[in-house]
């Protein structure tokens, strides 16, 4: 898969949703942020891993920067700010340009049914420097050319009552991307494939 990235930050932005930046959602929310920059092959993003957390329903998972909003944000775009801050010390009003949302997705396990997650969409021309919170135990940027291709396909199998569950998800660098976050990723791909809006 070939992308123009010099042209990325100024196409993509048709082919998304607008952000919103006023307001608190009217359902229960989180927003994470996808945060893209140039890299070799095609454009990267930037993943963390969860530290393992007993309180943490997603701990030890591999995601991107994001959490639940809460009051003082105001609106999820500051929910995602605040997020990548407090998770990995980004500043993203500093050090990236918001270009959009994905639609927004529910997470299909962990107890969190009727959760409304926004995907919003960042560019940065350089990767920021990344600080690992106590809530983060690693951070690395995903190569979006070769998960494009198939050359990162893998899956997570999960013992579940009725026999072994199969999904499908990244395999890169000892790590599975899966669930929420390989179907949001999975939803960027396609955004950077297509021309014109959403």
């Amino acid at each position: 898969m070939e992308w123009a990235q010099d042209d990325l930050p100024r196409q993509l932005p048709g082919r998304l949703w607008a952000a919103p930046t006023s307001g608190p959602p009217s359902v229960p929310a989180a927003a994470v942020a996808a945060l893209l920059r140039p890299a070799e092959d095609g454009p990267a993003v930037l993943l963390m891993r969860r530290a393992e957390r007993a309180d943490d329903r997603w701990s030890g998972q591999v995601g991107l920067p994001g959490g639940f909003f809460q009051g003082q944000d105001g609106d999820l775009v500051q929910t995602a700010r605040r997020e990548a801050r407090e998770e990995l010390a980004l500043d993203l009003a500093r050090d990236a340009r918001l270009l959009g949302a994905l639609r927004p997705r529910s997470p299909l396990r962990g107890g969190a049914a009727g959760l409304s997650v926004l995907p919003l969409v960042f560019w940065t021309e350089r990767a920021p420097r990344v600080e690992l919170s106590a809530e983060a135990s690693a951070a690395f940027w995903l190569p979006l050319g070769p998960a494009a291709r198939g050359e990162l396909a893998g899956e997570q199998r999960l013992l579940e009552p009725g026999g072994d569950l199969r999904l499908p998800a990244f395999s890169f660098a000892g790590s599975t991307i899966w669930g929420l976050t390989y179907r949001i990723l999975t939803d960027l791909i396609e955004r950077l494939r297509q021309e014109g809006a959403p």
